[in-house]
């Protein structure tokens, strides 16, 4: 199977799903990441000596994703509401033809971090591409992530899960560590960014699912396209 994750910066890719990226990876799954701004301006925690280009790189081959499967935009970080909407549309439609993934993953819609949003909000179009067209690739499966620090301080609708996949004990080990990677992500307990927090999250998750230590998404859509 192919996964393609639409993730506006470098870093929550990990944060939300790098448990299971982890996991596909290791079962054999080829896993694409398109990240819609490639720079740390913004970032008061960053100081710039390693470009974001790079730590993306270093984390994610912790999780085994080659350098040849990160798509990288240059939209402006914290500033994505300023970016004609169909170019942002069309970028992930292009990551898309790129990828052919079976199944896309991308933040959840109703985020506080406003990148978050409009990104799902683009990802929403952008995964039509097939029914538009009747040329591409079928998307099966469309799910939005969590993100801490983000999802969990959406002050409207919050998350509620529909789908728990198991990561177990290793899955969060590799997380932290490919987190790590990231100059200024991880944070000191009781920031939500923390080693404590990460470890919480999915043995909350798990336990709502019957699982040892889970991430959590929600299904947007899922076809059976039987013969």
């Amino acid at each position: 199977m192919k996964y393609l994750f639409v993730v506006a910066h470098p870093d929550d890719e990990i944060l939300g799903a790098g448990g299971m990226i982890y996991s596909l990876i290791k079962k054999g799954n080829e896993v694409y990441i398109c990240f819609m701004c490639s720079k740390a301006e913004a970032r008061s925690n960053i100081k710039g000596e390693t470009s974001i280009r790079d730590q993306a790189v270093k984390s994610l081959s912790v999780m085994g994703v080659e350098e040849k499967c990160l798509i990288f935009g240059d939209f402006p970080n914290i500033k994505m509401n300023t970016v004609d909407h169909l170019e942002m549309v069309k970028f992930i439609e292009n990551s898309i033809r790129l990828s052919k993934p079976d199944i896309v993953i991308t933040h959840y819609n109703n985020d506080l971090n406003d990148d978050h949003k409009i990104t799902s909000e683009c990802c929403d179009e952008a995964i039509r591409l097939f029914q538009r067209n009747g040329k591409d690739k079928e998307i099966k499966k469309y799910m939005y992530m969590e993100v801490l620090s983000s999802t969990d301080w959406a002050t409207k609708e919050a998350i509620s899960p529909n789908y728990y996949y198991e990561i177990n004990k290793a899955g969060i080990e590799k997380k932290v560590e490919a987190l790590s990677k990231y100059e200024g992500a991880l944070r000191e307990y009781p920031h939500p960014r923390s080693k404590e927090t990460i470890n919480a999250l999915a043995t909350y998750r798990g336990s709502q699912a019957k699982l040892n230590y889970a991430e959590a998404f929600v299904i947007v859509f899922e076809r059976d396209k039987n013969a």
